[in-house]
């Protein structure tokens, strides 16, 4: 259910509406648009009725919810959401460029890479520190080492740093240290973790898993929402097909799809989407073409030296090329490539 006041409502009212939600042990949610104050409600919707609130002040309408999705839905917020940060936003004109190594192996290797990103503008250095893999045999990340080297690039180089969580043991650990904390698609049910990431401050990045619906990924979205965490990135990273030539199938289509039935920004992961490094820049330039708001692409000075993902990853001199590619693009769109003009 959706409660619309004016914006300019006065604090006493849309107070008095909260607190008729919560008698009725349901949770409000504000949810400020260019130009309607939204209250959202989540809980047991069999008790309440419209007739509850319209007799409200400030209340204009009363709006049932469709979508078994409610807080992430555009029927909630029809407006766009922007997470911003210091210098960058994800969403709205702004296309996002998230780029780095799959993992932080050593500290010269994050820190030459950080470096070489950082000239060319970028804002957003992604490195895992945690690694969930396949084999329990595989590399696994650094761990508390690799969290420390980014928390280094983040303080001597100045990028934000984008990390992925792998339970909710090192969360406290990751959080100290993420701009945003990314949610891998083997965790996008792991409904326990997205509660906790949804009492965090941090911005989340949350792919969609390997074998999972749009609406799956959308009621995952849900749950950080619920818990009062809106600042939430959602990434199509490719689903698991038939197809084996490629390493995944990259569903371009729930881009718009989630455009239309959502309200969060999302990102393309082309990288792990096909798995080819030749072939990321043309699956880059088509998740721009169709709506994303920006793209996560790995990125390493000697892929074919990478401890993971070394395949899919472009070397620094072919993602500048590709960059230098969606800055063409992206006015087609009506975005504009949000980096740093001032270093590059």
């Amino acid at each position: 259910m959706l409660i619309m006041m004016s914006l300019n409502s006065p604090r006493e009212h849309i107070e008095k509406v909260k607190e008729k939600i919560r008698s009725k042990n349901c949770m409000p949610h504000e949810i400020p648009g260019s130009v309607k104050l939204a209250i959202g409600i989540t809980g047991p919707s069999t008790k309440l009725s419209e007739d509850d609130f319209l007799r409200l002040e400030s209340v204009d309408e009363v709006v049932r919810v469709s979508k078994p999705y409610k807080l992430v839905s555009r029927e909630m917020k029809p407006d766009d959401t922007i997470i911003k940060f210091n210098n960058a936003s994800v969403g709205g004109e702004s296309l996002t460029i998230i780029a780095g190594p799959c993992s932080v192996e050593n500290r010269q290797q994050i820190f030459d890479i950080a470096g070489e990103l950082k000239e060319m503008g970028i804002k957003f250095l992604r490195a895992g520190a945690y690694k969930p893999r396949s084999s329990p045999y595989s590399f696994q990340g650094l761990k508390e080492k690799g969290l420390e080297y980014l928390s280094e690039v983040k303080n001597e180089i100045g990028l934000m740093i984008v990390t992925e969580v792998k339970d909710a043991t090192t969360l406290p650990l990751i959080s100290q240290v993420a701009d945003v904390i990314q949610v891998g698609a083997r965790n996008m049910q792991n409904f326990s973790l997205l509660e906790e990431v949804g009492q965090l401050p941090n911005a989340i990045l949350l792919k969609r898993g390997m074998s999972a619906t749009i609406e799956d990924l959308l009621m995952s979205a849900e749950y950080i929402l619920s818990q009062g965490n809106y600042n939430v990135i959602l990434c199509e990273r490719g689903i698991r097909t038939f197809e084996t030539y490629t390493r995944n199938t990259l569903d371009l289509n729930a881009v718009p799809v989630i455009k239309k039935n959502s309200h969060l920004p999302i990102i393309v992961d082309p990288s792990h989407g096909i798995g080819i490094w030749d072939k990321v820049p043309a699956m880059a330039m088509a998740a721009i073409a169709c709506g994303a708001d920006g793209v996560m692409i790995e990125v390493h000075s000697n892929p074919e030296q990478a401890l993971s993902d070394g395949f899919q990853s472009l070397t620094p001199k072919n993602f500048k090329m590709l960059l230098n590619k969606l800055e063409q693009l992206a006015p087609i769109v009506n975005k504009k490539v949000d980096i740093d003009v001032a270093v590059t």
